[in-house]
């Protein structure tokens, strides 16, 4: 299954919940995102079905291993963007949108060569 920008959101926003919450729910994805419950619900039932996501009998969710790699990779590419781009100067608040568009937009070959170019500086 091919990630769409706004699964790869669900899928950063559950890692990042679960790293300070002991449960997460669709709820608190959808209060983390911003976004609707029901457009959350949805696409987090397109993530089960793609083998991203478990929920268990509470309505708990759990990512996959295929999922938390996933999730792990984005995040990482969404703090490395957030990170340059704060460094460069740019606002804290502007850095984290511009990340999250960013992480989405560059394909996992420029950013390897892109991590490679940097830490040679």
């Amino acid at each position: 299954m091919e990630l769409r920008a706004s699964g790869e959101d669900y899928l950063e926003a559950v890692l990042v919940l679960d790293q300070s919450m002991e449960q997460v729910r669709a709820i608190d994805v959808a209060q983390y995102l911003g976004f609707a419950k029901t457009s959350v619900s949805h696409g987090l039932r397109l993530l089960r079905e793609g083998g991203f996501l478990d929920r268990d009998a509470a309505g708990y969710l759990h990512l996959t291993e295929i999922g938390r790699e996933t999730a792990e990779k984005i995040y990482a590419r969404h703090c490395f963007f957030a990170q340059w781009l704060t460094g460069a100067g740019i606002d804290p608040e502007t850095a984290e949108r511009d990340a999250c568009r960013m992480e989405h937009a560059i394909s996992e070959e420029s950013f390897r060569i892109l991590m490679k170019a940097l830490e040679k500086r």
